[in-house]
């Protein structure tokens, strides 16, 4: 199999969305296997680019981030290695105007990642790496090192055998070209101002659960929510807040949006209209989501599928919150 050649770039400064969709534009044109993470890094498979270039990997990874910035001064950082995780990790390493490559065999990729917090690790979080820690295991080359069945009784199956591929630096992710991530709106217009807090909070609660289903039905998660309240007298109030990490989970989705709602301390506002926006998509297959001990959290998560697939069978209102029994549940559009 021919090795390949992964870049994650990383822009600094917050390039803003139409700066960044003219990078991934000028990024095309060095090779069209390119997938964006917006709102400021993209990866690339330059392993068929590097013929046409006639350089090596690094020398296009340079080429590419001297266009990106004299064209658009914008500074990048850069790792490069034989597969999306590990090129990732190696971007998350680089300071500023700087590329770390990780060579491709694997006592270089072992004797890169040995030294290095287990919690470097995508999806390894202060839960999981407490648990690890609690068997002196607080390494990634400590974690490579140690029995599977120990790991199975730390963790669990599933998380242990997760977990034991990302140490060995494994990741046969390809990088998915794709279109900049798109958004997603769920909105509510009244016919009467309303100067309830109870219903802004049920309102609210019901277009974050229409986002999550209709994400979860399209195999998406969000990074960002965006809360925007129209008044009586057209004015309107906007607040975006971006999530811990990318999820189509209603739970997750409904605290956040509560959140800011609650931010925006109301009081007596008299609303006419709701609009709940999910943007930074990305397909659930390309994401990366922190591993939990929380049997809590994987039951709601069960839970949340039955309903899903119980709405599917009998329709959008056969299962919804508790909070929201005996008023009309909200059916906005999302588009």
């Amino acid at each position: 199999m021919r090795a390949r050649h992964i870049a994650h770039l990383h822009l600094h400064g917050d390039p803003g969305e139409e700066r960044y969709a003219q990078v991934l534009d000028l990024l095309g044109g060095i090779t069209p296997h390119l997938q964006a993470f917006p709102p400021d890094a993209v990866q690339l498979d330059l392993t068929s680019a590097l013929r046409y270039f006639d350089r090596g990997p690094l020398g296009v990874v340079q080429m590419a981030r001297m266009r990106v910035a004299a064209l658009y001064g914008i500074e990048t950082s850069a790792g490069l290695a034989a597969n999306p995780m590990l090129a990732a990790m190696a971007a998350a390493a680089s300071p500023p105007g700087h590329t770390t490559r990780i060579p491709g065999d694997r006592a270089a990729v072992e004797a890169w990642l040995g030294p290095l917090p287990v919690t470097a690790l995508p999806g390894v979080g202060r839960t999981t790496a407490a648990a690890l820690g609690g068997y002196g295991l607080r390494t990634i080359g400590q974690v490579a090192d140690t029995p599977a069945v120990t790991l199975q009784r730390i963790l669990g199956a599933a998380p242990a055998r997760l977990l034991a591929e990302r140490v060995r630096g494994h990741d046969p992710r390809p990088v998915t070209p794709q279109a900049p991530a798109a958004r997603m709106t769920a909105d509510l217009v009244l016919d009467r101002d309303c100067l309830d807090p109870a219903q802004h909070h049920r309102t609210v609660l019901g277009l974050a659960g229409e986002l999550g289903r209709r994400l979860r039905n399209e195999a998406q998660v969000t990074g960002r929510l965006t809360l925007t309240l129209r008044y009586a007298d057209q004015s309107a109030t906007t607040r975006t807040r971006t999530l811990p990490e990318p999820t189509a989970h209603s739970p997750l989705l409904t605290v956040t949006a509560l959140g800011v709602l609650a931010s925006l301390g109301l009081q007596r506002a008299r609303v006419r209209g709701y609009a709940l926006t999910a943007d930074r998509l990305r397909p659930v297959a390309d994401t990366t989501r922190q591993l939990s001990l929380d049997s809590a959290d994987v039951r709601a998560r069960a839970v949340e599928a039955a309903a899903d697939r119980a709405r599917h069978r009998f329709g959008p209102t056969a299962v919804h919150p508790a909070t929201l029994a005996g008023d009309p549940v909200p059916a906005p559009p999302v588009r």
